[in-house]
């Protein structure tokens, strides 16, 4: 009975977060961790208005939010198998594949808006050869979403310098995450993004690393009460579509598609700075202290991720070693 309960569930959550696709020639469903709420589920929106709405119903797109199908680390696995047309992960899922990826996830690399811009422009020395790397995984880049700077997140007071950091369990999310919180002398935790709240809830760990904006989409300030604005890691979640299925579309389908992608990317990106700034704003109405560390602080955690940098070139190969000299030119 369970395969059919489960199914039953995903018809009725389709029922209730999608719409009907009957009468569409080509159905894309996908999958997303976070709330339909969050500004990756309202990107994801603006993407199935201009598909559906360019194709004259002829493609219509099914959204599954909060990880009702798959979880974010499921992701790149379902898309690539096909067993789900489409799928949002952050990019960092992808490091067991390809670890030239964390390139994003090296401390304080990408530390002005202009280099990230740069940095994740289509067909960019950065990322036009991990957007190719991807496609060995079963699945194909449509577009790259937004998520904003890493901030930490604690209790009763700032992560102000690694000293904060010694011996606290830290809520990560990919590897390179973790090689960093090591190299300050914490034990970092992996948790998947919608496993966060009940992480911090129950004293799972200590601290807390995510975006300001996951702030805002899951009312973490319920749970912790200090924002500590370290900016050490660019964000990048990415839109992934099955590669065979892509490639047995029409061509008059994936050029909607594609535009429609274009588009989305466009604007979360150019909304970015807003998004977070209106996350900080509702943080602290909501009872968030936030800390913006000093110059002096900031330079204490760059001083200890030198063991971070060096993993980064040890394991990522020539991909990483081509990405990271494009990135140290910007």
């Amino acid at each position: 009975m369970k395969p059919f309960t489960w199914a039953l569930g995903a018809a009725m959550a389709l029922g209730m977060t999608a719409g009907s696709s009957f009468a569409a020639d080509t159905t894309l469903r996908i999958s997303l961790q976070l709330p339909l709420t969050s500004h990756l589920g309202q990107n994801l929106t603006l993407f199935k208005e201009e598909v559906e709405k360019n194709s004259n119903g002829d493609i219509a797109v099914e959204i599954y939010d909060s990880a009702q199908l798959y979880k974010d680390k499921e992701v790149p696995a379902a898309v690539g198998s096909g067993a789900i047309e489409m799928g949002v992960a952050s990019l960092t899922r992808y490091v067991g594949d390809i670890p030239a990826v964390d390139i994003f996830y090296q401390p304080f690399l990408f530390d002005t808006e202009d280099k990230v811009r740069a940095a994740v422009a289509p067909g960019s020395p950065v990322r036009g050869p991990l957007d190719e790397a991807i496609k060995d995984t079963g699945s194909t880049v449509l577009w790259w979403q937004a998520y904003g700077g890493a901030i930490m997140l604690s209790q009763d007071g700032p992560i102000k310098t690694p000293e904060d950091m010694k011996g606290k369990k830290v809520r990560v999310f990919g590897k390179t995450l973790g090689d960093f919180v090591t190299a300050a002398g914490g034990a970092p935790t992996l948790i998947s993004g919608s496993e966060q709240y009940l992480a911090y809830q129950r004293g799972t760990v200590d601290i807390g690393m995510t975006g300001v904006s996951g702030v805002k989409s899951r009312k973490l300030w319920e749970v912790m009460d200090t924002i500590t604005v370290t900016n050490h890691a660019d964000i990048e979640f990415i839109v992934v579509v099955n590669t065979d299925f892509w490639n047995g579309l029409p061509d008059a389908h994936k050029e909607i598609i594609q535009a429609a992608a274009l588009t989305a990317e466009n604007d979360v990106r150019d909304r970015m700075s807003q998004i977070e700034a209106d996350a900080y704003a509702a943080a602290e109405e909501n009872g968030m202290s936030v800390y913006r560390p000093t110059a002096e602080e900031i330079s204490a955690w760059r001083a200890v991720s030198q063991p971070v940098y060096d993993a980064y070139g040890e394991k990522a190969g020539d991909l990483g070693k081509q990405v990271m000299d494009a990135a140290q030119k910007l």
